[in-house]
């Protein structure tokens, strides 16, 4: 991985780490298996922590983020997204509605991982439900 802003780095392996939790059906958060993934990835000292973070919030948090996701996408059943779609939603909506992170952070940054690692069309959909998800949260 290249020089990123740690925090940037470890949503980018949060949600590496989350397809693979889901690949392997394991949707809760497992140490072992964390500690598996940052020796596999060879995770810098200094990211570990806000990788556990995020990735432990988003899995404990996983009813929760997947009802709010779901209550945003009115023609969109999760388990229709492609897999890298769902979990970077997951990922930003366990932010928007746990973490003190900007919300206009926490699109841009899910919208360039939807880019990096999704279809042609991923950036464009997540853009869209997480820009709802913002709006409805603001109002609250």
């Amino acid at each position: 991985m290249s020089a990123l802003d740690p925090r940037t780095e470890a949503r980018e392996l949060a949600l590496q780490f989350l397809y693979q939790a889901e690949s392997e059906r394991l949707l809760h958060f497992s140490e072992s298996h964390f500690q598996s993934f940052v020796k596999h990835q060879d995770v810098k000292s200094q990211v570990v922590t806000t990788l556990r973070d995020i990735a432990r919030g988003t899995l404990d948090s996983l009813d929760e983020v997947d009802a709010r996701i779901t209550a945003i996408s009115a023609n969109w059943k999760l388990s229709r997204m492609g897999s890298i779609d769902r979990n970077v939603l997951r990922l930003a909506a366990f932010e928007l509605l746990k973490a003190d992170t900007p919300p206009k952070v926490v699109l841009n940054e899910a919208i360039e991982l939807a880019k990096k690692y999704g279809s042609a069309e991923s950036g464009a959909f997540v853009n869209g439900l997480l820009d709802k998800l913002a709006r409805e949260l603001r109002t609250r």
